[in-house]
């Protein structure tokens, strides 16, 4: 009997992933359930187990794509720079930012909610610059999430939220050191102010939250002018950098 068990165990081989029960699935349910994993790093994973679902989990209908390289811009949801990205983005979109080289990003008015996510293993692989002269690299009106992003601004402010929920996730922020550094902030926050600003969606409370996000340069991390004041900083200091999570909310 022992023999007979050992031979059985012998002649059963693994199954590959095209016989796994998952993949009897058609297309748009396998793609249904990948809309509910987290953009990074779950579905960022899923994409690497086979070709079925690399060319699943980079559909235009989970997300859009960035590409400076890409040759091909008649692909659908691929993209030349995150402007276009952003104005052909619907409400809800994730567009994932291809990693290497710097994508610009001056004055881009994000007024629907979306999720800009960069590309990279790291987030100092995938850079967004926001030349001199701009306000911001990146203005936001309504709830938006940033992760995995460096932003860097000579001039002026890396983000500028000015209502709706912004969340801030394993990012890089910098202003590029200069003698007018006091006219350098990396986030301004103008919410809760007199301005009247237009969003697509309503927005429920305004608030920045930031985590585990590096902060460099400029005349403070947080400038606000609204009814936000910032509150529950943490601070954790590594070798070379110094990482920050804390919220700007209403008192």
């Amino acid at each position: 009997m022992e023999e007979q068990g050992k031979q059985k165990k012998k002649n059963k081989k693994p199954l590959s992933s095209s016989f796994c029960p998952i993949n009897n699935l058609d297309d748009g349910c396998l793609m249904h359930i990948f809309s509910f994993l987290s953009p990074i790093p779950d579905r960022y994973n899923t994409a690497l187990v086979c070709h079925r679902w690399c060319y699943l989990a980079c559909h235009p209908r989970l997300w859009l794509r960035v590409e400076q390289s890409a040759k091909d811009l008649s692909e659908p949801g691929v993209f030349p720079s995150i402007e276009k990205a952003v104005s052909a983005a619907r409400p809800g979109d994730t567009i994932l930012i291809a990693a290497g080289g710097r994508h610009l990003a001056s004055n881009i008015q994000i007024n629907k909610p979306l999720c800009l996510i960069g590309g990279g293993e790291l987030p100092d692989e995938t850079t967004l610059l926001c030349s001199r002269g701009s306000d911001s690299a990146l203005e936001f009106i309504t709830t938006c999430k940033l992760a995995n992003l460096t932003v860097k601004a000579e001039l002026g402010c890396c983000l500028l939220h000015r209502s709706g929920r912004l969340t801030i996730d394993s990012c890089i922020l910098q202003c590029e050191a200069s003698p007018l550094d006091y006219l350098s902030c990396p986030i301004i926050s103008t919410a809760g102010g007199n301005e009247v600003v237009s969003s697509t969606v309503k927005t429920k409370g305004n608030r920045v939250s930031v985590s585990q996000t590096r902060i460099e340069g400029g005349a403070k991390a947080v400038l606000t002018s609204g009814d936000l004041t910032l509150q529950q900083v943490r601070v954790i200091y590594a070798r070379t950098f110094v990482y920050f999570w804390f919220d700007v909310d209403s008192q």
